[in-house]
Formats: structure tokens, C-alpha cells, sequence
């Protein structure tokens, strides 16, 4: 039996029945971690740009690409097979590649391609990071309310969240790396993530991955939709009442293309088990070691509590960490 088709609850910021968006984006963290957002204010042109600059430059050589390749801040390109090793791909890694673009507010630390060959590629990269960042702020307020929070409780200015255009190259048995999983099974690391894609198919869900064997879902392009999903940092913020979901991406005979935007609160932001989540029927989790990995060279540990109990805990030196769409 192939996969069934996930049916995602649809998410309108421009609805003006505020009640109603807050009510179906709790349904739909509760029930899949993952939904579509329409009316999200990225428009047609911007989004477009970006998809031509990010082909642009991945059908360079990869000879041109490793030109850029990460720096010590892990801003750059990653080539395949350098990212999810994974035991449901044998061992090896993604076959994606991709470039990381930060928000470079405070400290540019991001490289940039040409600008002789890639006139338009700085300014389409942050034009589109700034469109994304405010679309991200409309959704994290809606997720605040549905937790009975202050609107602005979850604002992630400040914070090292990361752009990151990504291509598969279609065929695996072209390629001497990786299995058939464009993007291993995986959940994100961080709070929030925005998802724009080609309209290629190959991404999936899965909601309860101590299934035995896993049920994976079609996640289905819907035009102009972006698609959105929470990472283990909110979940364990609202105390598992929200989930993130293992979700991967197959190789399906063509090329891929998408845009993930992976959002991180402030670096100062004290997290805490959020009071609506927490029940003498639901009390707080106990707190073990999260495990951050970043593929670029650091090996990271959270250590959110030694207790029993969920700590608060201060989000420093865990912002260049990132997951893969």
C-alpha cells in the first residue's frame, strides 16, 4: 500500500476572523504539526526571483559552487551526501544541495555569489528572507493565541534564523551518493519553519514515528500555498501538546526545487514549559539532553534540565542550527 495523501488544514493571514485562524492552526499542531498557509504576503514576482537565482547558481559546476563553500559561521553552499545520515537510508547522507543566507542585520557574515555573474542575487535572497520574517511573525502571533498567550510572546527578532534555497538533482542513480531520500527522515531542530516549493511532489509526513512500519503521507503542492511546520524546540516549549513531525523527501525522477526559511526565537529568549500546556493530567515532561547536531562541523548539546522536570533554559549557541526540506 503507497502512501495516502495528508490532508492538511489550510490557513488564511488574511482571514479577519482571528478566532477562527487560532482555532484551526491549534487543530492542526495538535493533529499533524504541519499545515498550509495562503495569503501569506511573499508575492508571485518575489517568489519567482528567487527560484531563478537559486537555479542560476546550482547549475554551476560544482567546482564553482565549492568556490562558496560554508564558512566557519555556516553560511554558504552544501553539497550533497553532507547533511542527514540517517539509518533508514542505509547510512547515508541527503542527496540535496543547498545554500545557507542569514539575516545579517548585526554582522554580515553571509557570502554571496558575484556579483558580475549574480547581479540580482543579494538583493532577491533578502528581500525574500525580509518577506519570509514577516510572514513568520503573523504565524508565530496565531500560534501565541492559540496557547492562550500575548500576541507577541513567540517574536523571533534578533535570532540567527536561516534562508536556505535547496535543489535535488532528480535522479539518484546519476549521483555516487545517498540512497532515494532527497531529504532523510527528519524533524527541525527549531521553532518554526516556512516551506515554498517547486510543485515537484516528494514530500512526506509521518505522525507517529514509533509506528511499526511508519505511515508516510503525500504533503501536495497547493499553488501559492507555503507550507509550515513546528520543530522539536516548540514542542518541548508546549510541553508535546504540539508536535513536530518526522517528515523526508523521496526522489521521484526530476529535478526539485524549494525554499526553506527555518525561524529561531531571540538568542535571549528563556524558554520555559508554556502554563497552558501544563495539567496535574499533563504535567511537565521530564527534561532530558537534546541533541543538536549541526551537519557543518559542530556537535552541540542542549542540556535543558538536569531535574525531573522542565527547566527554563537560555537559548545561546544553538542558532546555526538548522534542518532539511
Amino acid at each position: 500500500m503507497g502512501p495516502v495523501s495528508a490532508d492538511l488544514p489550510v490557513i488564511d493571514l488574511a482571514s479577519p476572523d482571528i478566532a477562527a485562524a487560532t482555532k484551526s492552526i491549534r487543530k492542526a499542531l495538535v493533529d499533524y504539526g504541519f499545515l498550509y498557509v495562503i495569503n501569506h504576503g511573499i508575492d508571485d514576482a518575489t517568489m519567482k526571483s528567487v527560484y531563478a537565482e537559486s537555479k542560476k547558481f546550482f547549475e554551476q559546476s560544482m567546482e564553482e559552487k565549492m568556490a562558496l563553500e560554508k564558512n566557519s559561521s555556516h553560511r554558504g553552499y552544501i553539497r550533497p551526501d553532507f547533511e542527514g545520515f540517517e539509518a533508514d537510508a542505509g547510512g547515508k547522507g541527503d542527496l540535496l544541495e543547498c545554500f545557507h543566507i542569514g539575516s545579517g542585520k548585526s554582522q554580515d557574515v553571509n557570502q554571496w555569489p558575484s556579483a558580475e555573474r549574480f547581479p540580482s542575487w543579494k538583493e532577491t535572497m533578502e528581500k525574500y528572507y525580509d518577506c519570509a520574517m514577516a510572514t513568520s511573525k503573523k504565524i508565530m502571533s496565531l500560534i501565541a493565541l492559540s496557547l492562550d498567550l500575548d500576541a507577541e510572546f513567540f517574536q523571533p527578532d534578533g535570532s540567527e534564523t536561516i534562508l536556505r534555497p535547496i535543489h535535488y538533482s532528480g535522479n539518484a542513480m546519476e549521483s555516487k551518493y545517498g540512497s532515494d531520500h532527497g531529504a532523510n527522515a527528519h524533524t527541525d531542530y527549531g521553532m518554526l519553519t516556512l516551506l515554498s516549493t517547486d510543485g515537484t511532489p516528494g514530500l512526506q509526513i509521518c505522525r507517529d514515528k514509533d509506528a511499526r512500519p511508519q505511515l508516510w503521507e503525500d504533503v501536495h503542492h497547493i499553488q501559492g500555498a507555503l507550507v509550515v511546520n513546528i520543530g522539536d524546540l516548540l514542542e518541548r516549549w508546549t510541553n508535546n501538546v504540539y508536535r513536530s513531525t518526522l517528515h523526508r523527501v523521496l526522489m521521484v525522477g526530476k529535478e526539485r526545487y524549494s525554499v526553506a526559511f527555518f525561524v529561531w526565537p531571540s538568542p535571549d529568549t528563556m524558554v520555559t514549559c508554556i502554563e497552558s500546556c501544563c495539567s496535574e493530567a499533563n504535567p511537565p515532561r521530564s527534561s532530558s539532553i537534546i541533541k543538536i547536531f549541526d551537519m557543518f562541523g559542530y556537535l552541540s548539546y542542549l542540556m535543558l534540565s538536569k531535574s525531573d522536570t522542565f527547566s527554563d533554559i537560555r537559548l545561546l549557541g544553538v542558532m546555526n542550527t538548522w534542518s532539511r526540506d
